[in-house]
Formats: C-alpha cells, sequence, structure tokens
C-alpha cells in the first residue's frame, strides 16, 4: 500500500482511510473494535461529521481514551453550519465527543456554495480563527455538486475537497482529481463503492489505486467489509487487464442516470424513501433479492404511486436527476419482477 500526502496539508497516510459515517448503525463497544482493528491494520485516516449522529462519540471512545498517541491517527469532522454561531457550536460538541484538542481537517459538509473571505457569511473567517486557536489544523471541505467542487479546488482556500468518486465516475470527475493535484488540494474520495452499487472490492481499490494525492475512506460496518480492505494493505490490487475488464463492463451496466443514494433529495412530500427507491433496479440485481423483494419494501416502493410531482426533490438533487420519472420507471421494472415477468439473476 503506497502513502499518499494529502495535498498541502503534509498529512502522509496509507491510501486506505475509513469512512466512519455506517458505524452510527453498531453498538459502541463493536464500533470501538473495528475502529481500533482498522488502526492495528494500518489505517491512519478516519473521516466523520457532526450530522453522523453518533459517529463521533464512537471514534472519541476508540480513539480519545490514551488508547493511542493522538499524533498517530488523523481524525476529520465535518459542519453543515450556516453561520457562525452555529459553526462554533459544532465545533466544540465536535472536540468534545471525539475527546481530543485539534481536529486535523474540519471541513464545510455538503457546500451549496464556496465560502470565501469577505463573502458577508463570516463562515471562512470562523475557519480562519479555529486554526488559529488551534482547534483545528487544515481547512476543508465537501459537496456533491460539481461546479461547487471546481471553485473550492480552484480557490486556493481550501487544503481539501471530499467528493464522491469511483469507478462508474464520468470524465468530469476524473479531470476534478486531476485540478486538486495541479493545485495541490488533498482529494477526500467519498462514495468509492457508488452508495453500494459496487461489490468488487479489489476493483475498487485497484481504480483509486492510479491516483496520487487522493485518499478514499470506504464505509465501513462490519469486519469482513474491515478484512476486505486491511488485506489490501500488505497486497493492493493493480488495475490489470482483467479488472480494466471488469470495469468497462460495470461501466456500460450500471452508467447514465442513476442514483447514488446520497440522499439530499429528502425528505419526499409524501414519504417515499427516495435515495433507496430510486435505484431499486440496480440494487434486486446486485444483492441478494429476498432482501429487497420483502412485504417491507413492496410497501415502501408502493409509495410511488403517490407522487404528486411537487419536484422538490430535483430541486436538491445534486446531479440534477429527473427523480419522479426515475422513481416511475424503478416502480415499474419491480412490479415486473414481482410479478416474474422480469427475471433477476444475482
Amino acid at each position: 500500500m503506497k502513502n499518499i500526502t494529502l495535498g498541502s496539508t503534509g498529512i502522509v497516510v496509507p491510501q486506505n482511510g475509513f469512512g466512519a459515517l455506517p458505524i452510527q448503525r453498531i453498538p459502541l463497544p463493536d464500533a470501538v473494535k473495528l475502529l481500533r482493528r482498522a488502526y492495528e491494520g494500518g489505517m491512519r485516516y478516519f473521516d466523520t461529521a457532526r450530522a453522523y449522529t453518533d459517529s463521533e462519540e464512537k471514534l472519541g471512545a476508540a480513539f480519545g481514551d490514551g488508547w493511542l498517541d493522538r499524533k498517530q491517527v488523523y481524525i476529520a469532522t465535518k459542519t453543515a453550519a450556516t453561520t457562525p454561531e452555529d459553526f462554533w457550536k459544532d465545533l466544540e460538541t465536535s472536540l468534545t465527543l471525539l475527546k481530543t484538542d485539534y481536529i486535523d481537517v474540519y471541513q464545510f459538509h455538503n457546500l451549496s456554495r464556496c465560502f470565501r473571505p469577505g463573502d458577508g457569511t463570516g463562515m471562512y473567517e470562523c475557519m480562519l480563527e479555529a486554526k488559529e486557536q488551534g482547534k483545528i489544523r487544515h481547512i476543508g471541505a465537501t459537496a456533491h455538486k460539481i461546479g461547487v467542487a471546481r471553485e473550492v479546488a480552484e480557490s486556493g482556500l481550501y487544503e481539501t475537497l471530499q467528493y464522491p468518486m469511483s469507478y462508474l465516475a464520468e470524465d468530469k470527475e476524473v479531470e476534478l482529481v486531476k485540478l486538486c493535484q495541479q493545485n495541490n488540494v488533498g482529494f477526500i474520495c467519498m462514495k468509492g463503492l457508488a452508495g453500494g452499487l459496487i461489490t468488487n472490492a479489489r476493483a475498487a481499490m485497484a481504480f483509486v489505486n492510479q491516483f496520487e494525492g487522493l485518499v478514499p475512506i470506504w464505509g465501513i460496518q462490519r469486519e469482513k467489509e474491515l478484512d476486505d480492505w486491511l488485506s489490501f494493505m500488505d497486497e493492493t490490487p493493480a488495475l490489470d487487464e482483467e479488472l480494466q475488464a471488469f470495469i468497462a463492463a460495470e461501466r456500460s451496466a450500471l452508467m447514465g442516470s442513476f442514483c447514488r443514494g446520497c440522499g439530499y433529495c429528502m425528505p419526499c412530500t409524501v414519504g417515499i424513501v427516495i435515495n433507496q427507491c430510486n435505484r431499486m433496479s440496480l440494487m434486486i440485481r446486485r444483492a441478494p433479492s429476498e432482501a429487497w423483494l420483502n412485504g417491507y419494501w413492496q410497501g415502501e416502493m408502493a409509495k410511488i404511486d403517490a407522487c404528486i410531482d411537487c419536484r422538490q426533490c430535483v430541486s436538491k438533487c445534486p446531479y440534477e436527476l429527473d427523480i419522479p420519472n426515475l422513481l416511475r420507471k424503478n416502480l415499474e421494472d419491480y412490479r415486473n419482477v414481482l410479478a416474474g415477468k422480469t427475471k433477476v439473476t444475482n
């Protein structure tokens, strides 16, 4: 596993980071065990967010009680604040829960605009003051909209950018990685498994291994998942002809107007679980069908019939998907599968 220098931060870590969003779903003792195993296996970069319910608390329990030297790990978290008051509230809460005196990379979460000094919000000034106080070490941002991401990368104001990147990426997203390299901005790769659509860890790892200055943060919830990523520390898969052919086939099958499952379209005015229902056609082909064809999901999919075309979801979608029509296509396919008109092979 090669080490990556994360842009101008000077942070050097293996190209194999831990995304701590999924540990919200497991008990605290299990999360602590998982996080410590990740560290013992060689992972050094851990990413969480104030918005991830108790994820910060679990990271604090794993690393904040003297179990290791704090300097041995790099902890990144995020604030979704849009006012200075909420910024400072989030920062103090994160420091308390993480049981640390400083955060290595503090990120604006899912920016809808690129905060700048003097823009009237005071938000970037908060980052500068927090850095001067020693409460944060580096300033970063996360985004889902490519225009905002490019602005962050070109601004000269941010040391890291976090953006979705997987082997389903379009050319404009690969160009974004190159833009970050040109501007010495560290690239944090989120959704490296495309929200669960990618199931081949070797292919996912080989793809990101092509890039310098990029650190993926794999969403990890189970020990089996962690085992896969840790196995690559000693033997990192290369993008050979076999994996290239596999990725080409995957791209052919999955590229286009598919839902990444980010959830920023939510909540739905009529209660549709958009971020799952809107990619059901793909999920029933890429995960065991029984998990998606039970009574619960039949009921959730049926809610699509109640869509009123308010299109609030469309206005919030960072990928500008035509969500109502995609939902209806997913529902039609789903019902054909249930009726046996369409066969699904897993």
